[in-house]
């Protein structure tokens, strides 16, 4: 039997004075009781957040049950894997549900973000990267900014998609109520430098990265017994996992984002169904040229040839694979502990019918990728409907 997603909450997505512990608390109470469970009920809570000095609060894992005394006394564990944390958090609460150790679990992802200055944010980005051969890049946005660089050598200048990227994201995020980021700019404006979007390390523009942002989600994750009574559920129906070199210059090819592809093509398999049987996909696009080189990673393009995907349309909300309806982290916006809940909350509300104005006409199964680094610790899964 398969975990599923019985509960969830999220909230908005931008700046915000609130701290962690609150963030944190405030998720916690909602998905709980949106799963129709009582604190008591929780056998296990598993809380991503990447911190790294984005706070002086460590051991996040306590927070829970200081801000949830009722929570206090329940086993929890904090884990990081950098931008895939809050996916982390998720594998090792589905873990406890496979293993029979736990039939409900708590899954919380968090990350304030803003309150920390833009200087320190871009050090505490780079711990993510291999500083020895990478730190010359000088910030994240660099790192992603070569990359870009190489595909423009190998098969010409992705500009244009990115920029087509960037719009899809903006344009999904105006209907997203959680979204750091509801306006439409369209393809001119996130394709053209200007006071308004600044060039950040070229030849990425501002409209090409991902905001830095606060928020937090959680889920409720559980057995199928336990699921058989809730008001609806989610099938949690594949996972892995697949890392690659940390150092960019270790790989076979940067471009590939091999990691990303074998997780991926994993989790396809173990749940039986191929890329063409998805209804909805959300991905790390904490830059729109990381989105460009999934999409061919996945096997949606051939390598070269993501732009023509992108460009033709078939990644839209009413193309054949719509990608990152949510706004992805480009709108929505990457608190980095909580995105990778977030993802899934966003999947899981697609499954259920509860999305909103966001809500695709069938979402049978969606597909979730979430990654740490430049495709470093690579998370996928398939969530579909329960029968």
């Amino acid at each position: 039997m398969f975990p599923h997603l019985t509960g969830w909450a999220h909230t908005p997505f931008g700046t915000s004075d609130t701290p962690v512990e609150t963030l944190i608390a405030r998720v916690a109470a909602d998905a709980v009781a949106d799963a129709g469970l009582d604190y008591g009920a929780i056998d296990f809570v598993s809380v991503g957040v990447y911190n790294n000095g984005f706070s002086a609060q460590g051991f996040e894992s306590a927070l829970v049950g200081a801000g949830i005394p009722d929570l206090a006394h329940v086993p929890a564990q904090r884990v990081e894997n950098a931008c895939a944390t809050g996916s982390a958090a998720l594998f090792a609460a589905a873990d406890r549900i496979d293993a029979g150790l736990a039939q409900a679990a708590l899954v919380i992802g968090a990350e304030r973000m803003s309150g920390t200055p833009p200087e320190q944010v871009n050090e505490i980005l780079l711990t993510a990267c291999h500083r020895r051969t990478e730190l010359a890049h000088g910030s994240f946005a660099g790192i992603f900014a070569h990359l870009a660089d190489l595909y423009a050598k190998r098969y010409g200048d992705p500009r244009e998609a990115m920029a087509a990227i960037a719009a899809k994201n903006h344009r999904n995020g105006v209907d997203n109520p959680l979204a750091h980021f509801r306006r439409d700019l369209g393809v001119r404006f996130c394709g053209t430098e200007s006071e308004r979007n600044p060039l950040v390390a070229a030849p990425l523009l501002r409209t090409d990265c991902a905001p830095i942002s606060d928020g937090a989600a959680a889920l409720v994750v559980t057995s199928a017994s336990v699921a058989a009574t809730a008001r609806r559920a989610v099938v949690l129906r594949s996972r892995a996992q697949c890392n690659d070199h940390l150092a960019l210059a270790s790989r076979r090819d940067a471009l590939a984002f091999d990691g990303a592809a074998a997780a991926f093509q994993h989790t396809l398999s173990r749940a039986g169904i191929a890329a063409a049987d998805l209804d909805l996909l959300e991905t790390h696009d904490c830059f729109t040229i990381a989105e460009l080189l999934q999409m061919e990673a996945f096997g949606l393009a051939e390598p070269g040839q993501g732009t023509d995907l992108v460009l033709s349309g078939e990644t839209h909300r009413d193309g054949v694979l719509p990608v990152n309806v949510s706004g992805g982290l480009k709108a929505k916006g990457h608190p980095l502990g909580a995105t990778g809940v977030s993802q899934h909350v966003m999947a899981a509300m697609q499954i259920a019918g509860e999305a909103g104005d966001m809500q695709l006409p069938h979402v049978e199964h969606a597909a979730v990728f979430n990654m740490g680094g430049a495709a470093v610790a690579n998370y996928a899964t398939v969530l579909q409907a329960a029968q």
